[in-house]
């Protein structure tokens, strides 16, 4: 059988299918490691994949949506294409001195809450993906965490990030 091909509602469905299939697979993932083994555990090989998957995401995004320039125009670019932007919705505010993300949604965390969990220290794992991002990207950026889990934060938001040129690092 050969596989069908999709009309544009069709491939945008499945789109949708395949992200969410793929933050399903994390949080199991996730969950595995933290029963099996522990939440410390879990947090540092969370930290560990998503260090490498950033840099690995990041060349693709690149290369197949054909971003060449640098600074923080590109940055946008690549965050607006990566996966967990569209799962969690990220508000991306863009001005020519900073980015700014947030994050209003994070299924994730709003899962672990559901089961009655609480949340996960996610800062120090998203840290280090967003500076794998920046080292793809250009490594004249810098990021700085505005508040995340386990930070106090605001009911609407999960955490919000602020990316900017670093004007004593121009290479």
């Amino acid at each position: 059988m050969k596989t069908p091909r999709l009309n544009n509602e069709e491939l945008q469905s499945y789109v949708e299918f395949m992200l969410n299939q793929f933050r399903r697979t994390d949080g199991f993932w996730f969950l595995g490691v933290e029963n099996t083994y522990s939440y410390d555990a879990a947090i540092k090989m969370n930290e560990e994949v998503w260090h490498r998957m950033g840099k690995i995401m990041t060349r693709e995004i690149k290369e197949r949506f054909s971003i060449e320039e640098k600074g923080l125009k590109a940055l946008a670019k690549v965050l607006g294409y990566f996966p967990w932007a569209i799962i969690s919705g990220y508000e991306i505010k863009t001005t020519d001195e900073e980015i700014i993300v947030t994050v209003p949604h994070c299924p994730s965390q709003e899962g672990r809450l559901k089961k009655g969990l609480g949340e996960y220290n996610c800062k120090d794992m998203h840290f280090g993906e967003f500076m794998s991002i920046i080292e793809e990207v250009d490594g004249n950026i810098k990021v700085e965490c505005l508040f995340a889990p386990p930070d106090p934060h605001p009911k609407e938001l999960f955490c919000k990030w602020c990316f900017t040129m670093n004007k004593d690092k121009i290479e």
